[in-house]
């Protein structure tokens, strides 16, 4: 599980991650296998579990060992047996806990037919909500709900509906955990590798062993744990470990595969004892004092001041006993801290000697909310003290809260204990650390210690101060980090009360298995805002004083994206704008910072003043947007920057200034090294937006890839280039590249001067990517002598033509098209040998056009067409799959639009991560109804009744069809549309859809709600060599 070893193998089966596309020829299905083709499609962008589950699926290695023919005793005994055995197919929904949303896949066992009740291990039901069902050896399935988990020990009870299988009469394991010992022969039954069914045998070598640490995450201790070599990998979580009677002696749960076959097994003790609770009715008691024991030999309990005469009782008492139990983390204001102190030897409970965990589980299960007498040993001196038992699940959450994109709930004594903190009292946790409160690299570990200068200890807290808090507001928040308690940071956090409206309380519901969702708050309307001062630093040492004026046209500019389109893969970004109209407020910013209008824009002026912004334009291929503020709320002496109408040229002196990393302005002299066509790669994995068509700037100075904002200014002030962030590919897995490079002003002048006359632009463009080639090769593919010296006298400084490398949208067969390869003589009369003469295409709804193809010369009329409708305005939210009309930067890399319905991106634990609609699919059929464009897809997906299958045909983008079954899920996923409505305040409207299929405005209360969150991040793995099954 979480922070296993790169030798780890982890047996919760998981789907393969990888940031490239999905393959259809080759790929892991949803039962395990590497096949050619019988299984639907399940790799995605973006590892989904755990670390170790990403090495397992990449080097799927099972270590299967050859063994010889079992008896016919056996035979029998397994024939028996598998048919209580069950394949478990799972969704931990969202980030809860321990544990962060996944899918996986897991075996359990039957232990109650009449009632439907299934064992597994706790780290498949998980600590937050559950989905899943379970299949049956004859491939009947049924739907698996949780109804008890235990706070410590891995194991967890399903219900499913014993009805529901109807070829087969159901049978149950009987458990007999006093059948454990040392020398059995023992037979793993179950979901091994992924695999329908393995049966691994082993044998039973010791039975004192300590729970295994499985680094960070969820891992067992205060318990005993059996060892022995059968060798199980991914999926086997949850199997039953039969002897040849056929009875369950132990629960498979974790191990080893750094070359050691090393399997360990949960003793059934607990499990039995809650299982039998819940057959009569009754509430599973779990004690605790809120102290760690562990295992310990004689000799290091000598060491630790055991007496002689004290070792020599537990012989007396326990011959077999090798170990006992010596405390090994107390937590601060538990019931021992004050009374027990680590390594301290327990000898007696209540007067009893006690050397085991089984019998102490026992001893304090039956004691909660009564006091226990310990009589310990402390360097070899008795100690007797009286400790309260307190009930386990008082200190495990049953409930989180979702706000403002994050989600938090108090501290369970699973982090507690791996920390060595106080259970309570010590800040709310933050489990999915997204939205606003995406403040730490860390995706969860933090603890709230306070909000808008108020305390907050424990979630009841946090919630009552959250309530008073306005939409919009900024406000103080101070954490820690549960890796590093002793340091208290502070951020400023921006609320969202708008896009994430409600406030909503999850609280677990065992009788139903489900999570019941509460709007607890309405938000507050934001205060209105007040005009504010504010001052300008000075910039020192400059050619001239215009230069230095220049720090007054600058603002920073954050963009916080609370739903992920268009394949971007951030959401938060910010870099430094250029003030192009002081008087109107509008700004000129990269659109890797801005990427699409579905977004809160802030901008921040002279560091002191945060002003609310909008977008106002994006540009379709020159990336850059346009954004604007109010200017009537800030009182500073802001400058509307000159800027220059002529082009700046290879060579020309000029000086940088920029903006790092660090947001600081550094600047310097330097020289202009290349004025070329950019050429950005496409990303292969999600097409996202990238700028094309358009001239690209460098210059010489090692600053200028320090800096992705910034401007060229001349020697007077006069802004002659700005200097931008272009999103790149993504490379090494997980990194985006990002380019800065410069963009001449002359470019933008056209759009900027409407802007400012009021007029948005209204583009038009050739739906293609061109290419500069050098004479060298125009000659070979058919350009004229002529025309290559006709270049030549035209542009002094470039001897080149554009060819026609990509065609984007759908194709076009017309004969007066312009195709791939075509060489670009003219347009409108004109010779094109710059990129920025290409700029005539924006204006013109029609273009004369003179190309070379084939080595034929031909005239042509080309229409251009319209760039009003290129950016995203629909969107729809549907299974975990955010949905939406395929961007331009899909319909740049794509031949054929196979469907207007594009996955752009999905959640984790979602029905789509389970089943594998993958980003960059194409959604063509709704159970056998075409699916040409979105209204068609909605209309076909609401009147499917939810938590039943349904089919999906789909393409990849890479032309290949496939078929899919998914449930439909509105309890944890509902339907939503987001569709760009200027009326609203936000810029968008949200419908939600009703199980009944109706449409009702607003959020809705159930269910995760879609955020930008990244799920394209790589998982993180420690140096351990155990870890889960």
């Amino acid at each position: 599980m979480n922070g296993a070893s790169p030798a780890s193998r982890s047996k919760r089966k998981a789907a393969s991650p990888t940031d490239e596309r999905p393959l259809k020829q080759f790929r892991h299905g949803l039962n395990g296998k590497i096949s050619p083709g019988e299984n639907t499609p399940d790799v995605e962008h973006a590892g989904f579990v755990t670390k170790s589950d990403l090495e397992d699926d990449e080097v799927p290695v099972f270590y299967h060992q050859s063994q010889p023919a079992d008896t016919a005793e056996w035979q029998a005994t397994i024939e028996n047996v598998v048919r209580c055995v069950v394949s478990i197919r799972f969704c931990q929904t969202c980030s809860f806990d321990t544990d962060a949303a996944c899918a996986s896949e897991a075996t359990g066992f039957v232990v109650d037919a009449e009632r439907g009740l299934i064992i597994t291990n706790r780290h498949v039901v998980g600590a937050g909500p559950f989905t899943g069902y379970v299949v049956f050896d004859n491939h009947e399935e049924a739907d698996a709900y949780p109804v008890y988990r235990d706070p410590v020990h891995d194991f967890g009870i399903l219900r499913f509906d014993p009805k529901a299988i109807k070829y087969m009469p159901v049978s149950a394991l009987p458990l007999r955990p006093d059948l454990a010992k040392v020398g059995v022969e023992i037979r793993v039954v179950g979901n091994d590798a992924g695999e329908k069914l393995s049966i691994l045998s082993g044998v039973i070598s010791r039975l004192d062993r300590n729970a295994p640490e499985y680094g960070e995450g969820y891992s067992d201790f205060n318990t005993c744990y059996y060892q022995a070599n059968a060798a199980a990998s991914g999926g086997s979580s949850g199997s039953p470990v039969v002897n040849i009677d056929g009875f369950a002696i132990a629960l498979q749960a974790g191990g080893r595969s750094d070359g050691a076959s090393t399997d360990y097994f949960l003793p059934l003790d607990r499990p039995l004892r809650a299982l039998r609770c819940i057959q009569e009715g009754r509430h599973v008691d779990r004690g605790t004092i809120q102290c760690q024991f562990l295992l310990k030999p004689f000799d290091e309990c000598r060491r630790l001041g055991l007496t002689q005469n004290w070792e020599a009782a537990a012989r007396e008492a326990f011959p077999k006993a090798t170990n006992m139990l010596v405390a090994e983390i107390v937590l601060p204001d538990g019931p021992s801290h004050n009374r027990v102190e680590e390594g301290d030897v327990l000898l007696k409970v209540n007067g009893e000697m006690v050397t085991q965990f089984i019998r102490l589980d026992d001893i304090l299960d039956s004691s909660v909310g009564n006091t226990v007498r310990l009589t310990l040993q402390r360097g070899g001196t008795d100690v007797e003290v009286d400790v309260e038992v307190g009930n386990l699940h008082d200190i495990t959450p049953d409930r989180f809260l979702t706000v403002a994109g994050g989600s938090f709930h108090d501290l369970s004594y699973q982090q507690a204990r791996l920390y060595g903190v106080a259970c309570k009292g010590g800040g709310v946790y933050v489990c999915d650390s997204t939205g606003a409160f995406r403040v730490d690299s860390a995706d969860s570990g933090l603890m709230i210690q306070s909000v808008d200068q108020k305390k907050t200890p424990d979630l009841k807290t946090f919630i009552e101060v959250f309530q008073q808090i306005p939409d919009r507001a900024r406000v103080v928040i101070t954490y820690k980090h549960l890796r590093d308690l002793h340091t208290l940071h502070t951020v400023i956090l921006t609320v969202d009360r708008h896009w994430s409206t409600k406030m909503r309380l999850a609280v677990r519901n065992d009788t139903t298995g489900l999570w019941d969702f509460e709007d607890i708050g309405s938000p507050l309307p934001p205060t209105p805002p007040i005009r504010m001062k504010a001052a300008f630093i000075q910039l020192e040492h400059t050619s001239h004083p215009a230069v230095a004026d220049l720090v007054r046209s600058f603002v920073r500019v954050t963009c916080s994206l609370p739903l992920k389109l268009d394949g971007f893969p951030r959401n938060r970004k910010w870099g430094m704008g250029l003030v192009i109209d002081a008087d109107k407020g509008l700004v000129v910013i990269s659109r890797a910072v801005v990427p699409y209008d579905l977004c809160d824009i802030w901008i921040t002026i002279a560091d002191s003043v945060n002003l609310q912004g909008k977008v106002v334009f994006l540009h379709p291929l020159q990336n850059y947007a346009i954004v604007q503020y109010d200017a009537s709320l800030v009182d500073a002496p802001i400058l509307s920057a000159r800027l220059s109408k002529e082009n700046i040229t290879q060579g020309a002196s000029t000086t940088f200034i920029g903006f790092n990393r660090s947001g600081r302005i550094v600047h310097a002299a330097t020289t202009v090294t290349e004025v070329t066509p950019v050429s950005i790669p496409p990303n292969s994995g999600a097409p996202r937006y990238r700028a094309t068509n358009v001239d690209a700037i460098t210059v010489d100075t090692s600053l200028s890839q320090q800096c992705g904002s910034g401007v060229l200014v001349d020697g007077e002030g006069g802004v002659q280039a700005l200097w931008l962030t272009y999103l790149g590919e993504r490379i090494h897995g997980s990194r985006d590249e990002e380019y800065h490079l410069g963009l001449a002003i002359p470019t933008v002048l056209p759009v900027l001067s409407r802007i400012q006359q009021g007029e948005i632009p209204r583009l038009r463009m050739l739906p293609m990517e061109f290419r500069s080639i050098a004479m060298s090769q125009a000659r070979v593919m058919g350009v004229s002598e002529e025309w290559i010296q006709r270049v030549s006298e035209v542009n002094k400084r470039n001897h080149h033509l554009f060819m026609i490398s990509k065609r984007t949208f759908e194709r076009d067969e017309h004969p007066s098209a312009l195709l791939e390869g075509d060489i670009i003589l003219t347009l409108n009369g004109q010779i094109v040998t710059r990129v920025s003469e290409l700029d005539i295409m924006y204006t013109s709804e029609f273009l004369d056009a003179v190309i070379v193809r084939e080595s034929q010369e031909m005239h042509l009329k080309v229409s251009t067409v319209s760039a009003d409708h290129v950016e995203t305005d629909h969107a729809i939210s549907f299974c975990g799959a955010i949905l939406h009309v395929p961007h331009l930067a899909v319909r740049q890399q794509i031949s054929k639009l196979h469907s207007e319905v594009y996955v752009s991106a999905r959640s984790r634990g979602s029905p789509a991560y389970q089943y594998g609609l993958a980003p960059t699919n194409f959604i063509t059929h709704v159970d056998g109804h075409p699916t040409p464009d979105l209204k068609a897809f909605l209309a076909a997906v609401v009147k499917i009744p939810d938590n039943t299958y349904f089919r999906i045909r789909a393409m990849t983008f890479d032309n290949v069809p496939w078929v899919v079954t998914m449930k439909k899920n509105e309890h944890y996923f509902p339907t939503m549309e987001w569709i760009k409505d200027g009326s609203e305040p936000c810029g968008w409207k949200r419908i939600t859809y009703e199980s009944s299929g109706k449409a009702v405005e607003g959020e809705p209360t159930d269910g995760m709600v879609p955020t930008a969150g990244d799920d394209n991040g790589d998982d993180v793995c420690d140096d351990n060599a155990d870890t889960m099954l």
